[in-house]
């Protein structure tokens, strides 16, 4: 027997970025009711805490733990896809670096016949979204739900850092979100006090006590209910029970890019040759769902620093980091209170580029590897490089009708020569970095990929062998008009009444930089055009 429930106006399916924005917008008036459904927990203990992301990027309690398919891309290897599974999403549990990406990213959107998310439409969302503690201008503003600080760490690596980019014709730049992207920069992160600022803390926590709202976790959603060309509810398993939510107005999906074209298929909405092959009846027909699937991929180098005490791998171990967790606990600073990386490098790979498309991230410890975190006894600094805008594209679709089983997740990364000069051309924009004047008192040895790795095919096969993702897959249902389009852009699903998706399967293309503040963008989008129906 299946339990139905009833009287909802709204079921948001997710709440992730996107998911916590749209149940504190829509239930905010108290005129409508809103069913929030998410298959992981409330949270987990150390989300608040920023370093978390190094424990959480692999925990089964607040993580899908999804592995993508061994590909040519990749070496043949299976590559981790960490998601967040818990109130928040991966907002709960990601390095918290905040970046919007450039005006070229969404002006392209609107070029693909998207009408409203031209970069002129959506920064009044960006600016409407955020607390910027830095205080405002004509792009940031105050007095938004989600709180954004820049690292107030000081370090004498980061100062040589922003002299060496200086050496190279990249001054230092007071705010990547601003007016230009271009430079090295501090990091802004969502981040206030020392505490993380995912979406379920800035948005839902103040929304939670409205009767109008209800939140079930636990509630993992196995289809879309349609009547004919109608979406009118879900079905999802909770506490080993079945039931159902009936909405009135619309369902919402929120799963992000994995788990939403999942359920638009194991709800008989995609390419007819997917859905057969499973035994899935065809209740509508959509090729582009699952397809379109981009990434940053990243390859990480080492460099073994000195003098000894600059770096977190020596002031972090053992009894250095019973000292950093006082320290956290006293005053919610030091190495528990850092993003992934501190500092940030925006650049262009050669001349003549309208804007940059090489990301770099500077983070003042390194670890062992991508499945042992723990960190490396002897000083050292990461570099994390990826093309902004890759040109490879991929796929996710389901391997069983079974809601439980992940997904297959088909990167391609590295088909398209493009990625591969890009990357090629970041790895030698590190050297250069790293050989500045400025460079010189800090730098040590380069330890991976090493200096013996000079020719472009050796580094394009080191980047093959050991790069992980970056951890922004989007495009899955990518919005516009086209025949693989899967939303328009109001964000309703083509040829499917009472249904739209919000989240970064979306994007038409993915922004230059990392994506959560994109995704919440997003989520303040939809229900911007959700109110606007009355």
């Amino acid at each position: 027997m299946v339990d139905e429930r009833s009287g909802f106006d709204y079921i948001v399916v997710g709440a992730g970025s996107a998911g916590c924005v749209l149940a504190n917008r829509l239930s905010a008036d108290g005129r409508r009711r809103v069913l929030l459904l998410e298959a992981g927990p409330r949270g987990h203990w150390l989300s608040g805490i920023p370093i978390s992301f190094a424990k959480l990027i692999d925990d089964p309690a607040a993580n899908w733990r999804f592995r993508a398919e061994p590909d040519e891309g990749s070496g043949g290897r299976v590559i981790p896809v960490p998601r967040g599974r818990l109130l928040g999403g991966s907002s709960a549990i990601n390095g918290l670096v905040f970046v919007r990406g450039q005006r070229l990213d969404y002006d392209t959107w609107a070029q693909f016949g998207n009408r409203g998310w031209g970069y002129d439409d959506v920064l009044p969302l960006f600016r409407r979204m955020e607390h910027f503690e830095r205080g405002e201008d004509e792009w940031r503003a105050q007095g938004g739900p989600l709180r954004v600080s820049e690292v107030p760490e000081r370090s004498s690596l980061y100062d040589a850092l922003f002299r060496a980019g200086a050496e190279l014709g990249l001054p230092p730049n007071p705010d990547y979100n601003g007016a230009s992207q271009e430079g090295i920069c501090k990091t802004q992160a969502t981040i206030s006090r020392g505490r993380r600022m995912s979406a379920a803390h800035c948005y839902l926590r103040p929304a939670r006590g409205r009767p109008n709202l209800e939140v079930l976790t636990g509630a993992l959603v196995s289809r879309l209910i349609l009547d004919g060309k109608r979406c009118v509810g879900v079905r999802y398993r909770r506490n080993g029970r079945e039931e159902e939510a009936r909405a009135a107005r619309e369902v919402v999906l929120c799963g992000g890019s994995i788990n939403s074209p999942q359920l638009l298929e194991l709800s008989g909405i995609g390419r007819p040759e997917v859905l057969s092959a499973h035994g899935i009846e065809v209740a509508h027909a959509l090729p582009g769902v699952g397809e379109h699937l981009i990434d940053h991929m990243s390859p990480r180098m080492v460099w073994r620093l000195q003098p000894r005490g600059v770096t977190y791998n020596e002031r972090a171990r053992g009894l250095g980091l019973v000292w950093q967790a006082v320290r956290y606990a006293a005053t919610r600073s030091g190495f528990l209170s850092l993003p992934s990386a501190p500092v940030l490098g925006f650049l262009r790979s050669r001349e003549g580029l309208e804007a940059p498309d090489i990301q770099i991230h500077f983070a003042p410890f390194a670890i062992r590897g991508p499945t042992d975190r723990r960190l490396l006894p002897e000083p050292g600094m990461t570099c994390v490089i990826y093309a902004m805008r890759p040109e490879s594209r991929g796929s996710i679709h389901i391997r069983s009708p079974d809601p439980r089983e992940a997904p297959a997740i088909r990167f391609n990364f590295l088909s398209d020569p493009l990625d591969r000069r890009i990357l090629i051309d970041g790895v030698r924009w590190v050297r250069r970095i790293m050989a500045t004047r400025a460079m010189d008192a800090f730098r040590d040895a380069e330890m991976k990929p090493g200096p013996d790795v000079a020719s472009d095919d050796a580094i394009v096969e080191w980047i093959r062998a050991t790069a992980e993702t970056t951890f922004h897959p989007v495009g899955t249902c990518r919005m516009g008009g086209d025949p693989m389009a899967v939303v328009d852009d109001r964000l309703r699903v083509h040829g499917i009444e009472g249904l739209r998706i919000a989240d970064g399967s979306i994007m038409p293309t993915l922004v230059s930089g990392n994506t959560n503040a994109a995704c919440i963008m997003i989520g303040e989008k939809a229900s911007e055009l959700m109110l606007a129906q009355g």
